[in-house]
Protein backbone atom coordinates (compact mmCIF):
# COMPACT_ATOMS: atom_id res chain seq x y z
CA UNK A 1 0.00 0.00 0.00
CA UNK A 2 1.68 3.05 -0.75
CA UNK A 3 1.94 6.30 0.98
CA UNK A 4 -1.39 8.55 1.11
CA UNK A 5 -1.19 11.50 -1.69
CA UNK A 6 -2.85 14.93 -1.26
CA UNK A 7 -4.89 16.00 -4.04
CA UNK A 8 -4.08 12.44 -6.11
CA UNK A 9 -7.03 13.39 -8.82
CA UNK A 10 -5.15 16.41 -9.54
CA UNK A 11 -2.41 14.79 -10.22
CA UNK A 12 -3.46 11.74 -11.83
CA UNK A 13 -6.57 12.76 -14.06
CA UNK A 14 -4.07 15.39 -15.44
CA UNK A 15 -1.91 12.85 -17.10
CA UNK A 16 -2.47 11.32 -20.58
CA UNK A 17 -1.81 8.10 -18.84
CA UNK A 18 -5.71 8.08 -17.11
CA UNK A 19 -6.97 8.95 -20.40
CA UNK A 20 -5.45 5.79 -21.92
CA UNK A 21 -6.44 3.42 -18.96
CA UNK A 22 -9.74 4.43 -19.55
CA UNK A 23 -10.30 4.54 -23.45
CA UNK A 24 -12.45 1.70 -23.54
CA UNK A 25 -15.26 3.52 -21.69
CA UNK A 26 -18.16 2.68 -23.20
CA UNK A 27 -19.47 5.27 -25.41
CA UNK A 28 -22.84 3.95 -26.62
CA UNK A 29 -23.40 3.12 -22.77
CA UNK A 30 -23.05 6.34 -22.06
CA UNK A 31 -25.30 7.82 -24.76
CA UNK A 32 -27.93 5.29 -24.02
CA UNK A 33 -27.48 6.91 -20.78
CA UNK A 34 -28.26 10.49 -21.55
CA UNK A 35 -30.78 9.58 -23.73
CA UNK A 36 -33.04 8.26 -20.40
CA UNK A 37 -32.30 10.38 -18.12
CA UNK A 38 -33.01 13.70 -20.17
CA UNK A 39 -36.44 12.22 -21.11
CA UNK A 40 -36.97 11.21 -17.67
CA UNK A 41 -36.36 14.62 -16.71
CA UNK A 42 -38.13 16.24 -19.03
CA UNK A 43 -35.42 18.20 -20.40
CA UNK A 44 -36.42 20.59 -23.41
CA UNK A 45 -34.59 21.97 -26.24
CA UNK A 46 -32.49 24.96 -25.55
CA UNK A 47 -32.52 23.71 -21.93
CA UNK A 48 -29.19 24.83 -19.81
CA UNK A 49 -27.25 21.51 -18.42
CA UNK A 50 -23.97 21.67 -15.93
CA UNK A 51 -22.05 18.38 -16.69
CA UNK A 52 -19.91 18.74 -13.35
CA UNK A 53 -16.46 16.85 -13.42
CA UNK A 54 -16.66 16.28 -17.30
CA UNK A 55 -13.34 15.17 -17.37
CA UNK A 56 -12.81 15.13 -21.66
CA UNK A 57 -16.04 16.14 -22.42
CA UNK A 58 -17.86 12.63 -23.46
CA UNK A 59 -20.93 13.61 -21.95
CA UNK A 60 -21.34 17.53 -22.51
CA UNK A 61 -20.43 16.58 -26.06
CA UNK A 62 -23.44 14.08 -26.92
CA UNK A 63 -25.84 16.40 -24.95
CA UNK A 64 -25.03 19.09 -26.52
CA UNK A 65 -25.91 17.18 -29.98
CA UNK A 66 -29.19 16.39 -28.19
CA UNK A 67 -29.67 20.23 -28.45
CA UNK A 68 -28.71 21.51 -24.97
CA UNK A 69 -26.60 24.26 -24.26
CA UNK A 70 -23.83 22.53 -22.46
CA UNK A 71 -21.21 23.88 -20.35
CA UNK A 72 -18.34 21.18 -18.92
CA UNK A 73 -16.71 22.04 -16.23
CA UNK A 74 -14.04 20.18 -14.57
CA UNK A 75 -10.74 20.37 -12.44
CA UNK A 76 -7.99 19.16 -14.86
CA UNK A 77 -6.44 21.39 -16.81
CA UNK A 78 -5.39 18.85 -19.49
CA UNK A 79 -9.22 17.57 -19.93
CA UNK A 80 -10.71 21.28 -20.68
CA UNK A 81 -7.97 22.18 -23.05
CA UNK A 82 -8.68 19.26 -24.88
CA UNK A 83 -12.41 19.82 -24.92
CA UNK A 84 -12.70 23.20 -26.02
CA UNK A 85 -11.44 21.94 -29.33
CA UNK A 86 -14.88 20.59 -29.35
CA UNK A 87 -17.22 24.16 -28.43
CA UNK A 88 -19.46 26.00 -30.03
CA UNK A 89 -22.19 28.79 -29.32
CA UNK A 90 -23.60 26.50 -26.77
CA UNK A 91 -21.05 24.10 -25.50
CA UNK A 92 -18.68 25.36 -23.54
CA UNK A 93 -15.77 23.97 -21.25
CA UNK A 94 -14.36 25.93 -18.59
CA UNK A 95 -11.81 24.68 -15.57
CA UNK A 96 -13.81 24.88 -12.08
CA UNK A 97 -13.55 23.61 -8.91
CA UNK A 98 -17.00 21.41 -7.93
CA UNK A 99 -17.04 23.04 -4.17
CA UNK A 100 -17.81 26.47 -5.41
CA UNK A 101 -21.06 27.28 -7.08
CA UNK A 102 -21.27 28.78 -10.39
CA UNK A 103 -22.44 32.64 -11.27
CA UNK A 104 -25.41 31.17 -13.02
CA UNK A 105 -28.06 28.52 -12.56
CA UNK A 106 -28.93 25.97 -14.85
CA UNK A 107 -31.98 23.96 -15.82
CA UNK A 108 -30.19 21.14 -14.41
CA UNK A 109 -26.45 19.88 -13.17
CA UNK A 110 -25.15 16.32 -13.82
CA UNK A 111 -22.23 14.78 -11.95
CA UNK A 112 -21.77 11.25 -13.50
CA UNK A 113 -19.49 8.03 -13.44
CA UNK A 114 -18.31 8.41 -9.87
CA UNK A 115 -16.92 12.38 -9.89
CA UNK A 116 -17.90 12.30 -6.27
CA UNK A 117 -16.52 11.26 -3.09
CA UNK A 118 -12.88 12.41 -3.83
CA UNK A 119 -12.51 14.56 -0.91
CA UNK A 120 -11.23 13.57 2.67
CA UNK A 121 -13.49 15.83 4.42
CA UNK A 122 -16.98 15.49 5.41
CA UNK A 123 -17.42 19.26 5.07
CA UNK A 124 -15.70 19.73 1.35
CA UNK A 125 -18.40 16.73 -0.03
CA UNK A 126 -20.72 18.74 1.76
CA UNK A 127 -19.55 22.11 0.45
CA UNK A 128 -19.55 20.14 -3.05
CA UNK A 129 -23.28 19.53 -2.61
CA UNK A 130 -24.38 23.13 -1.32
CA UNK A 131 -22.50 24.10 -4.44
CA UNK A 132 -24.37 22.00 -7.26
CA UNK A 133 -27.77 23.02 -5.24
CA UNK A 134 -27.17 26.74 -5.62
CA UNK A 135 -26.29 25.93 -9.46
CA UNK A 136 -30.01 24.89 -10.04
CA UNK A 137 -32.45 26.99 -10.45
CA UNK A 138 -36.11 27.31 -9.58
CA UNK A 139 -37.19 24.67 -11.24
CA UNK A 140 -33.83 22.43 -11.97
CA UNK A 141 -32.69 19.13 -10.74
CA UNK A 142 -29.60 17.25 -10.08
CA UNK A 143 -28.59 13.70 -10.84
CA UNK A 144 -25.62 12.39 -8.97
CA UNK A 145 -23.87 9.21 -10.61
CA UNK A 146 -22.41 7.14 -7.95
CA UNK A 147 -20.78 3.56 -7.95
CA UNK A 148 -23.05 1.14 -5.34
CA UNK A 149 -20.29 0.15 -2.61
CA UNK A 150 -23.18 -1.95 -1.03
CA UNK A 151 -22.64 -4.09 -4.35
CA UNK A 152 -18.56 -3.07 -5.29
CA UNK A 153 -16.94 -3.59 -1.99
CA UNK A 154 -18.18 -7.24 -2.16
CA UNK A 155 -17.43 -8.40 -5.58
CA UNK A 156 -13.95 -6.00 -5.70
CA UNK A 157 -11.05 -7.76 -7.84
CA UNK A 158 -8.19 -7.24 -5.59
CA UNK A 159 -5.96 -7.45 -8.96
CA UNK A 160 -5.41 -7.11 -12.72
CA UNK A 161 -3.31 -6.13 -15.54
CA UNK A 162 -4.56 -4.13 -18.36
CA UNK A 163 -2.91 -3.97 -21.77
CA UNK A 164 -3.31 -0.24 -23.63
CA UNK A 165 -1.49 1.20 -26.35
CA UNK A 166 1.61 -0.97 -25.30
CA UNK A 167 1.37 -0.03 -21.64
CA UNK A 168 1.10 -3.03 -18.90
CA UNK A 169 -1.05 -1.67 -16.39
CA UNK A 170 -1.30 -3.50 -12.66
CA UNK A 171 -3.89 -2.42 -10.78
CA UNK A 172 -4.56 -2.83 -7.25
CA UNK A 173 -7.97 -2.74 -5.24
CA UNK A 174 -9.06 -2.48 -1.76
CA UNK A 175 -10.80 -0.33 0.79
CA UNK A 176 -9.13 1.29 3.49
CA UNK A 177 -10.34 3.58 6.48
CA UNK A 178 -13.62 4.43 4.26
CA UNK A 179 -12.08 4.64 1.03
CA UNK A 180 -12.07 2.15 -1.83
CA UNK A 181 -8.52 2.53 -3.14
CA UNK A 182 -6.95 2.16 -6.49
CA UNK A 183 -3.73 2.00 -6.89
CA UNK A 184 -2.38 1.16 -10.96
CA UNK A 185 1.22 0.78 -11.61
CA UNK A 186 3.13 0.78 -15.07
CA UNK A 187 6.65 1.29 -16.57
CA UNK A 188 7.43 4.07 -19.17
CA UNK A 189 11.15 4.74 -20.81
CA UNK A 190 12.37 2.36 -18.08
CA UNK A 191 10.83 4.53 -15.57
CA UNK A 192 8.42 3.08 -12.81
CA UNK A 193 5.12 5.22 -12.33
CA UNK A 194 2.53 4.93 -9.44
CA UNK A 195 -0.67 6.58 -9.31
CA UNK A 196 -3.50 6.04 -7.11
CA UNK A 197 -8.03 6.85 -7.14
CA UNK A 198 -9.33 7.00 -3.79
CA UNK A 199 -13.58 7.41 -3.50
CA UNK A 200 -14.86 7.36 -0.26
CA UNK A 201 -17.32 4.45 0.51
CA UNK A 202 -20.23 5.99 0.57
CA UNK A 203 -23.59 4.64 1.01
CA UNK A 204 -26.93 5.63 0.11
CA UNK A 205 -27.29 6.34 3.71
CA UNK A 206 -24.22 8.06 3.74
CA UNK A 207 -25.95 10.69 1.20
CA UNK A 208 -28.87 11.12 2.83
CA UNK A 209 -27.08 12.50 5.55
CA UNK A 210 -25.11 15.05 3.80
CA UNK A 211 -28.75 15.62 1.72
CA UNK A 212 -30.06 16.18 4.79
CA UNK A 213 -27.62 18.79 6.28
CA UNK A 214 -27.55 20.51 2.48
CA UNK A 215 -31.31 20.87 2.51
CA UNK A 216 -31.57 18.78 -0.60
CA UNK A 217 -34.56 16.75 -1.67
CA UNK A 218 -33.86 13.54 -2.98
CA UNK A 219 -36.50 12.77 -5.43
CA UNK A 220 -35.99 9.29 -7.26
CA UNK A 221 -33.16 6.47 -6.75
CA UNK A 222 -32.02 4.15 -9.79
CA UNK A 223 -29.60 0.97 -10.03
CA UNK A 224 -28.26 0.95 -13.66
CA UNK A 225 -27.98 2.86 -16.57
CA UNK A 226 -31.08 2.35 -17.87
CA UNK A 227 -32.95 4.21 -15.42
CA UNK A 228 -33.99 -0.01 -13.14
CA UNK A 229 -34.65 0.26 -10.17
CA UNK A 230 -32.12 0.38 -7.71
CA UNK A 231 -31.28 -3.06 -5.17
CA UNK A 232 -28.88 -2.00 -2.60
CA UNK A 233 -27.44 -5.60 -2.66
CA UNK A 234 -27.36 -5.62 -6.63
CA UNK A 235 -27.16 -2.93 -8.62
CA UNK A 236 -24.01 -1.52 -9.64
CA UNK A 237 -24.35 2.14 -9.88
CA UNK A 238 -26.21 4.56 -6.90
CA UNK A 239 -28.14 7.06 -9.28
CA UNK A 240 -29.33 10.02 -7.45
CA UNK A 241 -32.21 12.97 -8.74
CA UNK A 242 -32.58 15.76 -6.23
CA UNK A 243 -33.50 19.02 -6.01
Amino acid sequence: MIKEVENWYGRWFDTEYYHILYRDRDSNEAQLFMDKLTTYLGLGADDEILDLACGKGRHSIYLNSLGFDVTGADLSKNSIDFAKQYENETLHFVEHDMCVPFDKQFDAVFNLFTSFGYFDSDDDNLRALKAIKKNINETGLAVLDFMNVDQVIPNLVPHEVKMVDGIEFHIERYVENGHIIKEITFTVDGEKRTYIEKVRSLSLDDFQKYFDKAGIDLLDIFGDYNLGSFKQDSSERLIMVFK
